[in-house]
């Protein structure tokens, strides 16, 4: 066999290498997650929606963000997206909630953004969509239900809690905000510290990438193409290496 043919199986090799090792990282980025995903107490937080499309035929068109209503969030604001429509819908709790003091019997319910006509987030993209919440109900965490929808119809429910995620991680994980528990580690993971931190921690914090996610992809990107780089050098090296007799 040529050394040009060994490398050149080398290198498609190589190829198929990286494609494999780029989609798991991908794939398990790829659902719609609350960035920082943790919270203070009695604070007024403003979090990210993260909403990339996975559909290879449409595009998102909506998403619905469902809001607890056992510790309901009394103040709701939603940034303008250009395009998109947003609306805070509110109506009564099941049962009046003691806020600060006061007794909540309606509150904002659930957050929608609607694209406009012809609008929407298309294969290989992703939008951001934010809001402020407050305060911040004393619990440990806040599940957020997503439901995404498409332009063919399909909607995917981001609905999982953590603890279906933890027994089931092929089910579709919700967005989660962190209050008093400690954020889990591992996949489903978007952790910027502890709720508790010191100022000094949260202004830390706040200067931290919005998505350590896409931090931890970008390193796993990187390390691939240097090692992809150093193995072609390598064959390059042994295919112009001088035949000896």
């Amino acid at each position: 066999m040529s050394r040009k043919t060994t490398l050149r199986r080398a290198l498609v090799g190589l190829a198929a290498g990286a494609a494999l090792a780029l989609a798991a990282p991908l794939a398990a980025s790829a659902h719609v997650t609350v960035n920082p995903n943790t919270a203070t107490p009695g604070s007024y937080a403003t979090v990210n929606f993260r909403v990339p499309t996975e559909s290879e035929t449409a595009s998102t068109v909506k998403l619905e963000v469902t809001l607890p209503t056992d510790t309901p969030l009394s103040a709701v604001l939603v940034q303008p997206v250009p395009r998109w429509t947003a609306t805070v819908e509110k109506g009564a709790l099941p049962a009046p909630v003691e806020v600060d003091g006061n007794t909540l019997t309606d509150a904002p319910l659930k957050i929608v953004w609607q694209a406009d006509p012809g609008v929407g987030i298309g294969q290989d993209q992703f939008q951001i969509f934010s809001a402020v919440l407050g305060p911040v109900p004393d619990t440990g965490h806040l599940v957020l239900p997503a439901a995404q929808t498409y332009s063919d119809g399909e909607v995917v429910d981001w609905a999982a809690t953590p603890d279906e995620v933890a027994a089931d991680d092929t089910l579709e994980p919700a967005p989660v905000l962190y209050v008093n528990d400690a954020p889990p580690t591992g996949e489903h993971s978007h952790s910027h510290g502890t709720a508790s931190a010191a100022p000094a921690m949260e202004n830390a914090t706040a200067a931290a990438p919005s998505d350590p996610s896409g931090v931890a992809l970008g390193l796993s990107i990187a390390a691939l193409v240097v090692a992809a780089a150093g193995a072609v050098l390598g064959a390059l090296a042994f295919a112009r290496r001088p035949k000896r007799g």
